[in-house]
Order: structure tokens, then sequence, then C-alpha cells
């Protein structure tokens, strides 16, 4: 595993509505079956940063995981994560379109309600959610879905008073126009350090999306709370903050504010980058390290069947990366936007196929399993949420 780092072209980018079609690869499969080997995640953390990071110290070359309970079970295709300010998590499930509260004491789940006009297929439905920033006084809950015609952002208030499927409010979309497609939709969201929201979307199969500076398919996204584009984005009025990617399913943030993305590759290489603003990481041309200096290359990567990235987190030093195909979660110790020693795997195959990983604080993580998604064991039952306490 080798690392370069490239300069990256700024470049401009105009929003523009556009659908993609699907194409024939993905996670579990090489390019002649639909996989999510198509498909990267979310986790903003709002942990503490860990003392070795306070102190800009590069963590320990070697870490350690922990399993040290079973939160839930009897999950449904479940895909994003938010965690609740009292210590509840909030889970999407994909294919029945609903936001469930899981009670991390007791493993309790009541589901909150549906999410109208979710239109779940292959890797479409309902995907990353994210609680506002400001959730402490508007109890609003963002979620990014696959329609019957695109991907997009809702935001529906949530009250907790009322009966149980019965507590999201009407949505109210604030980002539309997002290519979907059978494979490839993105759809991590979280809001970043500066208050606004950062999305990662996919090129729905249609790989000249990505370099195309037009189309919202294949790119990191950076948003108001809003929906609007963020002021400061490398292009006055758009919504676009990278670009050249495959299929982003995990946002996370370093103790030094900086954004990680992890992203599916296609046959050869699954990536970790560090994003700039206004960044090419050269999806459909490269895949993996290049040698032209165009493109952004990863932090590190790993041969598709290793991996698969979905959600990733950022804890102890460390960027925590949840693996579907690979059915590991890897940790990649960091020396600011680069490896500070090999990355280290573990859970291998214990688990099955790892979606969502996200900071829990005191160097805990909430791991999130993906075996019910159609593409895992048929002999596991159901899905579940994990308690980590990891370094």
């Amino acid at each position: 595993m080798r690392r370069r780092a490239v300069p990256a072209a700024l470049t401009t980018a105009v929003l523009l509505l556009a659908a993609g079609c699907s194409s024939g690869d993905g996670d579990g499969e090489g390019a002649a079956g639909w996989n999510e080997r198509a498909t990267p995640g979310r986790t903003a953390s709002s942990a503490p940063p860990s003392s070795a990071a306070t102190a800009g110290q590069a963590p320990p070359a070697k870490g350690s995981v922990e399993v040290t309970r079973t939160v839930a079970t009897g999950l449904d295709s479940p895909w994003g994560l938010a965690p609740l300010p009292d210590g509840d998590l909030l889970v999407s499930s994909r294919d029945e379109g609903t936001i469930t509260r899981v009670d991390t004491e007791t493993g309790e789940k009541t589901e909150l309600g549906g999410v109208p006009g979710v239109s779940p297929a292959g890797e479409g439905g309902l995907l990353g959610i994210a609680l506002s920033p400001d959730y402490a006084a508007d109890r609003t809950v963002y979620a990014y879905y696959t329609s019957a015609s695109d991907n997009r952002i809702v935001r529906m208030l949530y009250d907790a008073g009322k009966p149980a499927g019965e507590q999201l409010g009407a949505p109210d979309t604030v980002f539309r126009g997002i290519p979907k497609g059978f494979v490839h939709n993105g759809g991590r969201i979280a809001f970043g350090p500066d208050k606004l929201l950062y999305v990662g979307t996919g090129e729905s199969g249609d790989t000249g999306l990505s370099q195309d500076e037009e189309s919202l398919g294949g790119k990191i996204l950076r948003l108001t709370p809003e929906g609007e584009p963020a002021p400061g984005n490398p292009s006055s009025g758009s919504p676009v903050y990278s670009y050249g990617h495959r299929n982003v399913q995990g946002l996370a943030w370093d103790a030094g504010r900086r954004l990680f993305a992890a992203e599916f590759g296609q046959d050869t290489w699954d990536e970790l980058n560090a994003i700039t603003p206004g960044g090419n990481y050269g999806w459909p041309e490269a895949e993996g390290e290049s040698d032209d200096d165009a493109f952004r290359d990863p932090v590190a990567q790993w041969s598709t069947d290793e991996a698969s990235p979905s959600g990733i987190a950022y804890a102890g030093g460390s960027v925590w990366m949840a693996g579907l195909r690979g059915e590991r979660l890897w940790r990649v110790p960091l020396d600011g936007t680069e490896e500070a020693a090999e990355p280290q795997s573990f859970l291998r195959g214990e688990y099955g196929r790892l979606r969502t990983v996200v900071a829990a604080g005191d160097g805990k993580l909430w791991l999130v399993t993906s075996n019910t998604d159609g593409r895992g064991d048929p002999e596991r039952e159901d899905d579940r949420i994990l308690e980590l306490e990891v370094r």
C-alpha cells in the first residue's frame, strides 16, 4: 500500500438534475453481477479527540478491538445510524423505509414511522440519516433516500411524545436531483464541524457522471442546512465540494477538522481518501493510485474483496472503516492525512457484512451489520448493533 500526495485541480460545478442508469458491478461479485462494489458512507464523530490526536502525536501502530456487548438485534436492512443526545440511537431501514429508535440500555426498538416517497430497489432506498446541528432546539432529522425519480434529502420533525409509528412529521425536501440507479446511489450524509451538510453521492452506474462538472453524481456535496450550496464551495453557487468519485458511503472528520471519505472501487481498488475542496479523485480514469497528477491519490487502498467500504468513523487517532464484502472492520492510524502505520483489520467474518460505524465517545464505537440486504449469509437471521471498545 503506497501513498502519494498530489495537488488537486479546482473546478467549477453547476447544479443540474440528472438521472443515471445502473451497471453490473458491486461489492459481492465481479463486473458480471450487480453489487455494492459500487457504493461508500457517514460518520461525523461528535466524540472528543483522543489525547494522542490532541497532542499532535501519531496513534499506536497496532490497535485493538473488543466487542463489549450486543446493543440490539432483529434489525431489517439497517443503513444509517444517528446517536441521540440522551445516548439512544436512530437507525434507518433501507428496504422498509422506516426509522427506528433503539434504547441502548435495553435494546428495545420503537418505530418512529415511515418516510413517504421511498422507492427501494437494488442499492437504493432509505439510506443515510443525520441530526440537525441544532437538534436540541429544532428536533429535526435529515434523511437521504431514493425516490421514484432521483435521490434526495429531506428533513422531518421528530416528536417522541406521539404514538409509535406517528412520530415523524411530514418531510420537507431540502435537496433533490441526485442521480439514482439500481447501484451506486451513495447515500451517506453528515453535518461537519462547520455545521454544514456533507453528502456522498454515487454515479448510479453511469461512469461519465463522475467527471461531469454539471452532474451531481459521483461527488461529495456541501450544503447549508436549508439545502443551498454552501458559502465557500470551490465554485460559487455550486453544491459540489469534490468530484471524480465512484460511490461515496463513508464520511468522517478527524480532530483537525479534516474530512475523509470511503469509496468503492470497481474490480481493483477500494479507497480511503482525504478530501480537499475542488479535488478530483479520478474515477473512471483512475482507480486507486494514479500516475496522473490531475488526480488525488488515496490515503490507503485495498483489494475489492478485502473491503467494499461503507461507513467510517474517527476515534483514537484512526479512521475506522466498515467492510461489506470484506466482512471486517479496518483501522487506519493517521499522521495528518497519511497513514501512520499499515491498516489493521478486525472481526473478520465474525459478524458478516458491516455497514455503518459511528463514534460513541470514550474510545467506543457503534457498529451496524448488513446481512439482510440481499447479499449477506442466509444463515444469519437478522442484523444487529454492536458496541465496541477500541484503541
